[in-house]
């Protein structure tokens, strides 16, 4: 993941999306390229085509935030489209170099007690940390029991992007897969720009797009999303249907670490589902003391 390539192809991607229509521009009867030409975006971003062009090849070493802004305002990227354009700027210049998390060895890092105290407070729903490589670092009862599917697999590492590629049982847990599919990509994606020298992540994509087509196509997309809340519906072996709203919370004391809690809308079918979920879960774990979940 070189960044002058993930430059040159993010926004080469997103040119590909805008037609001359949505720019305001006249789309005439001759166009060859998907989208705008870089001719039109140059000028939208009151640049010349040159320069335009000289980003557009990967240079974003030393650009101002007001060309960045520029760029963004005339590719219409939303909010985390913007941040992943800032942060591959600023892995360009080197300016993330200090700011930068170091590499985590994801087998060494365990949650601090008080983290794990404040999961384990959380019993109406799943909480669980994450980090931006989908791995599962640290849960609560709830959480464990309902990804028992993603844990299952000791070759999956609590990684919920192999579970979503890897695992055939992902398409029964997850009822709208080419949704979540999407989802997992596009986070994945937004933390590739995020942290470019991560080396697991280098290998957890090469292997995600050796081993899965519906990866390669969606990574081959460069599209990015904060992931912050919403809501999803989900099959679980043992409960049955599940539709859930999340929030997720970026940890501000760690750097790259976000913190996901699910929960039912009060009074619903989903709500009387995660009491269930709870029960076989007290069951499952009864005489297993409460751990984070490890990841490789």
């Amino acid at each position: 993941m070189d960044n002058r390539e993930e430059v040159r192809e993010f926004l080469t991607s997103r040119r590909a999306k805008i037609t001359p229509d949505q720019a305001g521009l006249p789309s005439g009867s001759r166009r060859r390229v998907p989208g705008l030409r870089r001719s039109e975006v140059a000028a939208l971003a009151d640049m010349s085509v040159e320069y335009y062009a000289k980003l557009e090849r990967g240079n974003l070493a030393g650009v101002s935030p007001a060309v960045l802004e520029a760029v963004a305002r005339a590719l219409r990227l939303d909010d985390a489209e913007r941040a992943h354009l800032l942060r591959l700027a600023q892995a360009a210049d080197g300016s993330d170099a200090l700011t930068r998390p170091r590499r985590r060895a994801a087998r060494q890092w365990v949650p601090h007690r008080s983290l794990q105290w404040t999961l384990d407070a959380i019993t109406a729903g799943p909480a669980f940390v994450r980090n931006g490589r989908m791995d599962i670092l640290a849960a609560n009862q709830l959480a464990r029991a309902f990804y028992a599917d993603v844990h299952a697999v000791p070759g999956h590492q609590a990684n919920l992007a192999r579970f979503n590629f890897l695992d055939p049982a992902s398409h029964r847990f997850y009822p709208d897969w080419e949704q979540a599919a999407d989802i997992v990509v596009a986070i994945l994606r937004t933390e590739a720009g995020r942290d470019p020298h991560d080396k697991d992540l280098h290998d957890l994509v090469g292997e995600l797009s050796t081993r899965s087509d519906a990866f390669r196509t969606r990574w081959g997309a460069h599209d990015v999303r904060h992931h912050g809340t919403g809501t999803k519906r989900f099959h679980h072996r043992a409960v049955g249907d599940l539709t859930l709203a999340y929030e997720g919370l970026e940890m501000a004391a760690e750097p790259g670490l976000t913190l996901t809690v699910y929960t039912a809308e009060p009074g619903s079918p989903s709500e009387e589902g995660l009491r269930l979920l709870a029960s076989w879960a007290a069951t499952r774990e009864a005489g297993v003391p409460s751990h984070g979940a490890t990841t490789g």
